[in-house]
């Protein structure tokens, strides 16, 4: 069995090289997640393996009963074979077993085709409803060498003119990225530096989500709950905001990323249905400054985020609530995974 050990200072002080940088890593893994969960009442354990891995859990108690339920969330990160990984998963289970925990879930983002749910079924664990909003993603891989000339190329025509149309109608994309401050060579080719801090555009986007939301009903938390771990990931430089904003210098649709594992990954996207007529394009074009920048930063893949159904965990098909917005991630040669 695989030994299983608090982290100590200097792992700690390394956390996110171990769970968010390396291939497969994830943002809900890291210290700044960590602590965001922690000021609302989970305990995090920061856990280091004999094999070099580290976890994060995240604990929280029952009340009146004693014990308590644990969540890894998209966690263990995936590395090596679905074998090496559910020996993982049952290693950091029983020392929280042993902690007094009671229930462990884990929804770690590994290809089905892996042969990694029988093993996990084998090891005691048991499907559950989704923590996370979705378990299935659209993802388009790149690699080193992506071209993109061939790339765009690759996208379908209607979504290609739309792009082109909200460049010609002066649209501008305004990148938040503390990376692109940190390596102090401004916000790049297509994109404007913002002239504001972060914490505004964030509500607005919250609102255009809120909205959003609302007309594809379903819905989120309150304000404060989103906002404070935007702000925390953004300042981490985990979180990039792209703001679309008209030639009048209008905002009418935003579209929020992780940066982790060697991708972009898609997070919320959302825009102000009142301008769609006047500018069809504003999605479109923040989805194609995200490829960019994915490319830019030599990223595996650009991780266009999931579409699932409540209770359906299939691809949608015409018909289905989720199928508009699952044809328009196809249409930028994205494959359901």
């Amino acid at each position: 069995m695989i030994e299983v050990r608090v982290a100590g200072p200097r792992e700690l002080d390394a956390w996110d090289d171990l769970t968010v940088h390396p291939g497969g890593g994830h943002v809900l893994q890291s210290m700044a997640w960590a602590r965001h969960r922690a000021a609302t009442g989970w305990r995090p354990h920061h856990l280091v393996l004999g094999d070099g891995s580290a976890v994060l859990a995240l604990e929280r108690p029952w009340p009146w009963i004693g014990g308590g339920s644990a969540y890894l969330p998209r966690g263990p990160v995936p590395a090596g074979s679905a074998e090496a990984m559910v020996a993982r998963l049952d290693a950091v289970t029983r020392w929280l077993g042993a902690q007094g925990i009671d229930v462990v879930a884990s929804d770690a983002e590994i290809p089905a085709v892996s042969g990694y749910p029988a093993l996990v079924r084998d090891a005691g664990f048991r499907p559950i409803e989704e923590i996370q909003p979705s378990r299935h993603r659209y993802t388009l891989p790149l690699g080193h060498g992506a071209d993109e000339d061939a790339l765009f190329g690759g996208i379908a025509k209607s979504t290609r003119q739309r792009i082109r149309a909200a460049e010609r109608d002066q649209m501008s994309v305004v990148r938040h990225d503390v990376g692109a401050d940190a390596a102090g060579a401004g916000p790049g080719e297509g994109f404007r530096a913002p002239a504001e801090p972060v914490e505004p555009a964030l509500d607005r986007f919250y609102d255009l989500l809120l909205a959003t939301g609302e007309r594809r009903h379903f819905g989120f938390g309150p304000r404060a709950g989103f906002t404070s771990w935007w702000r925390a990931a953004h300042a981490a430089g985990h979180l990039l905001l792209l703001e679309a904003r008209t030639a009048a210098d209008e905002p009418i649709a935003g579209l929020i990323l992780y940066r982790h594992g060697g991708r972009l990954s898609t997070v919320h996207s959302a825009d102000d249905a009142a301008t769609r007529s006047a500018h069809p394009g504003a999605l479109h074009l923040l989805r194609w400054r995200a490829l960019q920048q994915a490319m830019r930063e030599g990223c595996a893949e650009l991780d266009l985020g999931g579409v699932d159904l409540p209770g359906a965990r299939h691809e949608p098909v015409a018909g289905d609530r989720m199928h508009g917005l699952a044809e328009h991630k196809r249409a930028f040669g994205a494959t359901w995974l």
